[in-house]
């Protein structure tokens, strides 16, 4: 399963809901990330961009999207970003191949 980073801004009335009843979104969202297939590693509040930041698992790329179009669809957000994660290890393949890479600019 690959890593990814879940980004999410809640509306102004789901911070309200959430300031009226004080909740851990945590458990909420766990049952949403395992009906695809995934598992929720752990989640942060923040403040700046986005409200929520919490790192997922998920089988496959068509996973992480079927989570996030289900949280978009349910209307408390108004961001939401999914990145997929690399280990380090990754990274260096990922440069070492790019290394040997054909590609050419536009000249």
């Amino acid at each position: 399963m690959g890593k990814y980073l879940v980004q999410v801004s809640y509306t102004p009335e789901a911070w309200a809901a959430m300031v009226k009843n004080p909740q851990s979104r945590l458990e909420a969202v766990r049952p949403g990330v395992e009906s695809v297939g995934g598992t929720f590693d752990d989640a942060w509040l923040a403040f700046g961009q986005y409200d929520l930041i919490g790192i997922c698992d998920f089988p496959d790329n068509v996973s992480a999207a079927a989570f996030s179009l289900s949280v978009a669809a349910k209307g408390a957000v108004k961001a939401l970003h999914t990145t997929p994660l690399m280990t380090m290890d990754e990274g260096i393949q990922a440069m070492k191949k790019a290394g040997g890479s054909a590609y050419a600019p536009p000249s």
